[in-house]
């Protein structure tokens, strides 16, 4: 909004216009980098969590490690943090955000991650399950007033937060922690007598997240973030006796995935020679035409994370790869796969002689539902009876061809 002023003077007539703007103070932002990584744990194919690579800082790591342990929960301390009241905090409020309140946002809210090279994105969910810090006050015993509960609640927690009954004090100042609840509501002290001013110098807060499954994430970092607003009815509110610096506390996330595609073949397991079933001896020595042709090449796979297969032939016979002889004479060879336990086809069903075709169809999309870890797998390859029928049509011919089969993790 603008106000336009005209002045009039008596000697000589002119209008002078002022422009007067409104202007907000700018946002002052407090701003967290959590970071996250997945790697698969050889000795825990069960495992599709995250682990928190946040420096943890604060009354968790440094006074009390074995108590925040045991509530699950840890601090991060920002010493940039400041808050100031704005007067005299009363002993017995009319109304709790007159004296040392906290409420925090306590439910989880999603967070969009961004995978940096395929665009990929992803939901983390976050909340706030810890308060603290440090008050300091006037150099006065309040330790030592009977009526005032001060201690007890610094010391505890006032519900609906949760104590880890733990406090670092002096005369005019005290380092505390809170656990708080999901979903709870603001948590507020007492008192019990004026306080002439009263000052935060640090910010603690312990938070919890939900990550996704980082089995069905692409390898390769995901960034994100989440902002809160500080200060009366913001999400980090302090109440109205209590006025932070900084009105914008931001979290940063970088989740990095390091996932395992592996893929081992047997020495000379990349040479492969269709037999029929006992050898070529039966039919040499006046026995049945061979049923068919085939070969079952085992191999070792690792793999954490969804993968396709695709089919690459240097003959191509329809949607499969083919076999020829020196004259021409050519047939197709079908190629499938089975995988091991762990690792799932795109309907949800184990991998058990899956056709491999030029088109893809079929294998595009394999997810594990836990760690697979150097487990053994097979190529299936055979030639048809019918076909078989021809190629006995050229006795003493050699058949050969190539088919390439890929693993590719960009799914």
């Amino acid at each position: 909004m603008s106000v336009i002023r005209a002045i009039q003077q008596a000697m000589a007539p002119c209008a002078l216009a002022l422009a007067l703007g409104v202007f907000s103070p700018p946002a002052v932002a407090i701003v967290e980098e959590i970071t996250a990584v997945f790697r698969p744990d050889p000795n825990d194919h069960l495992n599709n969590k995250f682990i928190n690579t946040t420096p943890q800082s604060g009354l968790c790591p440094w006074h009390v490690p074995a108590k925040c342990e045991a509530a699950n929960t840890f601090s991060i301390r920002n010493s940039s943090f400041r808050a100031r009241s704005t007067g005299v905090i009363p002993a017995y409020p009319d109304d709790p955000r007159k004296s040392a309140y906290f409420k925090v946002p306590s439910a989880f809210r999603d967070v969009t991650v961004r995978h940096r090279g395929t665009g990929n994105v992803e939901t983390v969910q976050m909340r706030i399950a810890g308060i603290g810090g440090r008050w300091n006050v006037p150099a006065v015993s309040v330790w030592h007033t009977p009526q005032a509960p001060w201690n007890r609640y610094w010391y505890g927690a006032p519900l609906p937060c949760l104590p880890i009954n733990y406090i670092a004090a002096s005369a005019n100042f005290a380092l505390f922690f809170w656990i708080v609840p999901e979903n709870a509501g603001a948590c507020s002290v007492t008192n019990g007598y004026d306080i002439e001013w009263m000052s935060y110098s640090t910010l603690e807060y312990g938070y919890e997240l939900k990550t996704p499954n980082p089995l069905g994430m692409d390898t390769g970092v995901y960034e994100g973030s989440i902002t809160y607003t500080m200060g009366p009815g913001g999400d980090m509110d302090f109440g109205d006796a209590m006025i932070p610096d900084e009105n914008i506390l931001t979290f940063n996330f970088t989740l990095t995935v390091e996932h395992v595609l592996k893929v081992d073949l047997p020495p000379g397991g990349n040479r492969v020679e269709l037999l029929p079933e006992g050898g070529w001896q039966a039919w040499l020595n006046g026995g049945r035409r061979p049923a068919r042709l085939f070969r079952d090449q085992t191999f070792t796979l690792a793999a954490s994370s969804r993968f396709k297969m695709n089919l690459e032939c240097g003959l191509v016979i329809g949607n499969t790869c083919g076999l020829r002889n020196g004259e021409g004479d050519q047939v197709p060879v079908q190629i499938a796969v089975s995988l091991p336990y762990g690792l799932r086809d795109q309907y949800d069903q184990p991998v058990n002689k899956l056709p491999l075709r030029l088109d893809g169809v079929g294998t595009e999309l394999i997810q594990p539902n836990q760690y697979v870890d150097n487990r053994p797998a097979t190529l299936h390859f055979e030639v048809g009876r019918d076909d078989v029928g021809e190629m006995l049509k050229a006795p003493g011919t050699t058949y050969s061809g190539t088919a390439t089969v890929i693993w590719d993790s960009e799914v």
